[in-house]
C-alpha cells in the first residue's frame, strides 16, 4: 500500500470487483470517460485480477486512508519500458466520494510509482473536453493539452471532442532532435 493523507492505493481485491463492476455498468457516470456498453461479468472479473500476466498494466484500488472498502481505482496502461511511458487513468465510483480531493492525491501517489517504481519519464491521459473538473485536476498536476480529438466520440446523440494531456518528469529531461537531423546518416 502506498499512503497518502485522505487515501491509501494498493492491490485490486477480489472482493473489489463487485464495486468495479457495478462503476463500469453504469451509463450515467460512463458518459464523462466512454460510451455505455453493458459489462460482461467473467470478462470484467477477469479484466481486474489478471493484471499481473501482463507487465503493461497496473491497477490500483483508492481505498479512504485506515478503510478497507473501495472507493475508486488507478490505472496504469499501455507500460513501455522502452520509451519509458504509460497511459494513466483514475476515477472515484460514487458521486458522493468525488470533489474531496481523493482522486488528485490518488493520481498524484501513482504518478510518484511511476517516477520511482517504474522508472517513466512520460505519462499520457485523454479526456472529453466537458470533463471541466477532470482538466483542472490534470493541469494542477502539471499535465498540458498536446491535442484534441475533435468529433471523436458519439455519446448520447452528440459528438464529444477528446483532449490528449500529457506530463513528463520534472527532473529527467530528453533530447529532442529534429528528426532531420536525426536521420541524416542514414539519408546520406
Amino acid at each position: 500500500m502506498i499512503f497518502g493523507d485522505k487515501v491509501a492505493i494498493g492491490p485490486i481485491l477480489p472482493i473489489d470487483v463487485g464495486r468495479l463492476f457495478e462503476w463500469s455498468d453504469n451509463a450515467a457516470d460512463l458518459r464523462c470517460t466512454e460510451p455505455y456498453r453493458p459489462a460482461n461479468w467473467y470478462r470484467h472479473e477477469a479484466y481486474w485480477l489478471n493484471a499481473e500476466n501482463d507487465q503493461s498494466r497496473c491497477f490500483f484500488a483508492i481505498r479512504d486512508r485506515g478503510e478497507a472498502v473501495i472507493v475508486g481505482f488507478v490505472q496504469i496502461s499501455r507500460i513501455d519500458p522502452i520509451h519509458r511511458s504509460a497511459l494513466i487513468g483514475v476515477h472515484i465510483g460514487e458521486q458522493q466520494q468525488r470533489g474531496q480531493g481523493k482522486g488528485g492525491e490518488a493520481l498524484s501517489l501513482a504518478i510518484d510509482y511511476c517516477w520511482t517504481h517504474l522508472n517513466l519519464t512520460r505519462l499520457t491521459l485523454n479526456v472529453f473536453a466537458g470533463n471541466v473538473r477532470a482538466i483542472d485536476l490534470y493541469r494542477r498536476l502539471g499535465f498540458r493539452e498536446e491535442g484534441r480529438f475533435h468529433d471523436a466520440l458519439y455519446i448520447q446523440g452528440r459528438w464529444i471532442d477528446v483532449i490528449a494531456m500529457a506530463l513528463n518528469h520534472p527532473v529527467r529531461t530528453t533530447a529532442r532532435t529534429d528528426l532531420a537531423e536525426a536521420f541524416a546518416p542514414v539519408l546520406m
